[in-house]
């Protein structure tokens, strides 16, 4: 069924409110989820309304609560989630982050006692779209093993980073620092459909096509060793600097079972005009030009806004399996 964005937003916003969730937490939430199908980024999008509501209810998600902020140093900004959503708690970082970058050159935004932070190029693209450059750091629950390991500690964990280009939409880097990010196997396995052989490991470690064996055991590192390091270096400056759960601390943010899940996120927003002076933005521009001369490069982040452009103004396609479900939430 094709939904404008304003009709998938009410229905996400429905679904939260007969959830229990508070109207202005349940338009945070549905802006971003509706925001991620826009992009093609389906995995963290509508299907996630389903868990969402069910921790809702349970009480593993606090969907009353208002963020709470305070700013113990000049550059710094610690946001408590208080168990809530995290959608809340990053928006009140775009918020308020901008103007101390400004003032500073760079600061720094902790999110802790959170939750799942979404499609995290489009929260750095909301500063580039304020004329920062900006980097996210965020944990989620334990899904992949240290390199040589059998045991899943680390999570996905994933790095975003975006810059303005002078006369064009920012570059915008999103990746998982596993193989892939974890709402593909579950929307595989929702929708019944086997995965690729090189995505997860089954709980004895073997890789498997089976996306239900896959949500059982653990993800493959993107790039082997190296990806598991950077994924204990995600896990430090989401977690252990800023007094956030650890990914194997962490309850599952694909069911209602168990405590919150207290994640952390870290934002990091410089002012380029600060480091690069009045032309920066035009330098940004070379490179970009540069990488669009090559035939066949791409410059990352360009896929996703050129989908969200045109949901904008014809609407997005939504599997009628996922409508029949939100509507079924009461």
């Amino acid at each position: 069924m094709k939904l404008t964005l304003d009709e998938a937003r009410a229905l996400v916003v429905g679904a939260l409110t007969r959830s229990g969730v508070a109207p202005g937490n349940a338009a945070s939430v549905a802006r971003a989820l509706v925001a991620a199908e826009a992009a093609g980024q389906g995995g963290h999008g509508l299907r996630r309304v389903e868990a969402y509501s069910a921790q809702a209810r349970a009480g593993k998600v606090d969907g009353q609560v208002t963020p709470v902020v305070s700013r113990p140093r000049p550059g710094v900004l610690t946001i408590d989630a208080m168990n809530g959503y995290a959608y809340p708690a990053l928006d009140l970082a775009v918020e308020l982050l901008p103007q101390i970058a400004r003032e500073q050159g760079i600061a720094i935004a902790t999110i802790h006692r959170s939750h799942h932070a979404g499609v995290m190029g489009l929260t750095v693209g909301r500063f580039a779209d304020e004329g920062l450059a900006a980097m996210m750091f965020a944990n989620a629950p334990a899904s992949m093993a240290p390199w040589g390991g059998n045991k899943a500690l680390y999570g996905t964990n994933p790095i975003a980073f975006a810059v303005p280009v002078e006369g064009d939409d920012p570059i915008v880097v999103d990746l998982a620092l596993s193989k892939v990010a974890r709402g593909k196997i579950m929307a595989a396995r929702q929708k019944g459909e086997p995965i690729p052989d090189d995505w997860a490991f089954d709980v004895d470690g073997q890789p498997t096509t089976d996306a239900e064996r896959a949500m059982q055991g653990f993800m493959a590192p993107l790039g082997g060793a190296k990806g598991a390091a950077l994924a204990m270096m995600v896990e430090i400056l989401s977690a252990g600097l800023i007094g956030a759960n650890y990914a194997f601390e962490a309850s599952s943010l694909f069911d209602d079972k168990g405590p919150p899940v207290g994640l952390g996120q870290t934002i990091i927003a410089i002012d380029p005009v600060a480091t690069g002076g009045a032309g920066v933005f035009g330098r940004l521009a070379l490179l970009a030009e540069e990488i669009g001369h090559q035939e066949g490069a791409r410059i990352p982040g360009r896929r996703g806004q050129a989908l969200a452009h045109t949901a904008e103004a014809a609407g997005i396609d939504i599997d009628d399996d996922v409508i029949a479900t939100i509507r079924a939430i009461e």
